[in-house]
């Protein structure tokens, strides 16, 4: 698997607890779900990586990965912050963003929901269980989900 800025990234992890980032590249690994990942470790670097200075009309987006991983506790700007900003912007919308995340609060499900997220997954505890979960949403947001280019 690598981790590049180069070509297609078919994956943003966005996400700033180090053992979280090597489960869920391990389990992508381990399914053969995606050959480039990039890994954002605060709200502010993931909004660069993807809107980079689209400040003005007409900008094109720095980088589309075809799915966003958003954990919602950042660093610098939160997960909440980054999707609202997301979906805010016309050719960004479009990405399909799943919040995978610790958070069991229903104040954070519904304000992700609001906000536009196309899935919200709260983290299983269990190592086996993350793996799993991160196959199943890895294989139908990357394999069976059609998404326009």
């Amino acid at each position: 698997m690598k981790r590049t800025d180069l070509g297609t990234v078919e994956i943003l992890l966005v996400e700033d607890n180090p053992r979280d980032v090597d489960l869920t590249l391990r389990a992508i690994k381990r399914h053969h779900l995606a050959n480039t990942i990039h890994v954002a470790r605060d709200g502010q670097e993931a909004l660069d990586y993807i809107l980079g200075d689209a400040s003005h009309e007409g900008a094109e987006l720095a980088h589309r990965p075809k799915l966003v991983l958003l954990d919602l506790h950042l660093p610098k700007v939160d997960g909440i912050e980054v999707l609202r900003r997301l979906k805010a912007d016309p050719k960004a919308r479009i990405i399909p963003v799943v919040v995978l995340t610790s958070s069991a609060r229903e104040a954070d499900m519904v304000a992700s929901y609001q906000l536009g997220v196309n899935s919200y997954i709260q983290k299983p505890v269990d190592f086996g269980e993350f793996i799993e979960c991160v196959a199943k949403m890895g294989f139908y947001w990357l394999l069976l989900n059609k998404a326009p280019e």
